[in-house]
């Protein structure tokens, strides 16, 4: 799966992020509640059938939740989730992907430096500092070094995750 590194303005990105949180955290409130009622009216008081009124409203708010996030106002808030899924995915592979660095391995370089900037994009969304600590720095200088010997452009703009099968997981 081809993913692409985008531009988002940050400051948009953490007022919605915020305002889609509190509209969910409100809607599992009302839902957990109205199905609490419903439950407990119908079937009389009891601690599971609140608890299962709960669940169900974590269930309702899941399904609604799921519904709207294709809509064009969740755009840079689903951006965001597929960039941390697929850092995810190739942190998982670091150590190998590390190894075949050190072999000049182009695919691993691309992956590596797509780590290293949607760390940094990441962060910067988040209106986070980066938490480069000096071995992450040494690693992007390193990554920087061996694309400009082997005439790799500085960045890339995306990744295929499917790359990652070429290493084995460790």
């Amino acid at each position: 799966m081809v993913f692409a590194l985008e531009d988002h303005d940050p400051e948009t990105y953490r007022r919605k992020a915020r305002m889609i949180s509190f509209a969910m955290a409100g809607q599992l409130i009302i839902f957990g509640l109205l199905f609490s009622m419903l439950l407990t009216t119908t079937f009389g008081s009891s601690l599971w059938l609140n608890a299962l009124g709960v669940l169900l409203g974590l269930l309702a708010t899941s399904a609604l939740f799921a519904v709207l996030r294709e809509r064009p106002w969740m755009t840079e808030v689903r951006y965001v989730w597929q960039l941390k899924h697929h850092l995810s995915q190739v942190s998982g592979y670091l150590s190998q992907l590390r190894k075949a660095v050190e072999e000049n391995n182009r695919t691993a370089l691309d992956l590596l430096t797509f780590y290293h900037q949607g760390m940094a994009q990441l962060a910067e969304l988040n209106g986070r500092t980066t938490d480069d600590d000096s071995e992450r720095l040494a690693e992007k200088m390193q990554v920087k070094i061996k694309r400009e010997e082997l005439g790799m452009p500085p960045q890339v703009e995306s990744i295929d995750t499917h790359d990652l099968q070429a290493f084995k997981r460790g």
